[in-house]
């Protein structure tokens, strides 16, 4: 072999060799941002009971992650221009695995708000850093990696929620839950972050005599597609149980199964998206699975049958799965055309925070005022509207990728 070209081959294995590592960190982060998360939520019910909290004050407690969070992902996308998502990454990562040991530790309903927020800063940190470090290295690859990488997201929480079955079945405190699994994750991860990639091309640019936007129309356009389906997912994790056993008249068991047949089509989904979007362009798969879910729920609060209504939510869960991975996607490929991705994504990902946090009280406030099947209707609005949105305003024509073999 000719010696430039053996050079050019071991260049392009060694960057091929760096990119498959920091895609492997980037998935791991994924996982342990929702493992952790949903390792401490068995711990709830035992929370509440030795703080002696009613309903509504565990509430209020329990908002402090999400004002944490969206307060936290403002300031990233200020802070991820300056210094890139990797460090932001590591530093997020290590608040996020040490910080949460604190939450078992609470002795008032003031003090677990506080450590909430904390903690919830960290993870809407995390959350911004590791969603933009997944558009780097998916721009680098040049094929579509988001909907894998929150497919990652989904299998972290269905594993974290069996570790915290299991500590709570044991007598294993949150306290000492966290402090190891946060421990071990943060020694683990952070050594992988090491191999992420920097963010250098996506520096902030000014361009001479243009105004720059700091919220430009097509990433709110993307912001509001992402909170209608956080509107959507919230809805579907407080409200599907709570039809199915009062509205329905179901068991309590087969009231569960609501949310996991919503959490099936998702996985299903997000595991399998890399592959359709290299083959299918976001602005025909997303409304198409849109459509699906509209068809779907809709049919299920009409009919008011259980088993109908377990595939209705199946069917949701497939129609939602890929768009906020897409819209963090749409969002880092505006920013290629001037702007920074961590910023865009910062924007998208807060009004997508903040439609999960609205998502469950709208829906029960609508209830309140009709019934709760007219109130879950609104569900397949917004996934109309959403598929709507995807497919006539352009904002999700992500330039075609290639792929190569990483």
């Amino acid at each position: 072999m000719p010696r430039g070209i053996e050079a050019e081959h071991l260049h392009t294995s060694m960057t091929t060799g760096r990119l498959r590592s920091a895609r492997i960190a980037v998935t791991a982060t994924f996982g342990v941002h929702a493992l952790l998360f949903a390792s401490w939520t068995a711990h709830i019910p035992q929370l509440k009971g030795r703080l002696g909290l009613s309903d509504g004050t565990l509430g209020t407690a329990l908002l402090g992650a999400p004002i944490g969070s969206i307060l936290a992902i403002l300031v990233t996308g200020w802070v991820l221009p300056k210094f890139g998502s990797r460090p932001v990454v590591l530093v997020s990562l290590i608040g996020y695995c040490l910080s949460g040991a604190l939450i078992g530790t609470s002795g008032s309903m003031f003090a677990l708000f506080g450590t909430l927020t904390l903690w919830g800063a960290f993870q809407g940190s995390l959350d911004v850093a590791m969603n933009t470090q997944g558009v780097t290295i998916e721009q680098s690859l040049k094929r579509p990696i988001m909907s894998g990488l929150h497919g990652a997201w989904s299998l972290g929480a269905l594993l974290g929620a069996a570790v915290g079955a299991f500590c709570v079945s044991r007598g294993i405190t949150l306290n000492a839950q966290l402090l190891v699994a946060g421990i071990v994750c943060a020694v683990v991860v952070g050594v992988l972050t090491v191999s992420m990639l920097p963010d250098g091309h996506q520096k902030l640019t000014h361009r001479p005599g243009r105004r720059h936007k700091l919220f430009p129309a097509p990433v709110l356009i993307l912001g509001a597609v992402a909170a209608a389906c956080m509107i959507c997912e919230g809805a579907a994790a407080d409200w599907s149980a709570v039809y199915l056993r009062d509205s329905l008249c179901t068991s309590a068991t087969y009231a569960a199964y609501g949310f996991a047949a919503f959490s099936v089509g998702m996985v299903l989904i997000r595991l399998t998206g890399n592959w359709l979007l290299q083959r299918i362009s976001p602005r025909a798969l997303l409304p198409a699975l849109g459509l699906v879910a509209t068809a779907g729920l809709t049919t299920a609060l009409l009919a008011g049958d259980p088993a109908i209504s377990l595939g209705g939510f199946f069917l949701l869960g497939l129609g939602l799965a890929s768009v906020v991975p897409t819209a963090f996607s749409a969002a880092g490929d505006l920013a290629t055309q001037g702007g920074n991705a961590g910023t865009s994504i910062a924007t998208v990902s807060a009004l997508g925070w903040a439609g999960f946090v609205c998502g469950p009280p709208l829906i029960g406030h609508l209830a309140n005022l009709t019934s709760l099947p007219h109130a879950l209707l609104l569900i397949p609005i917004l996934t109309l509207a959403m598929a709507a949105a995807i497919r006539f305003t352009g904002v999700f024509a992500i330039r075609p990728h290639a792929n190569p073999d990483v």
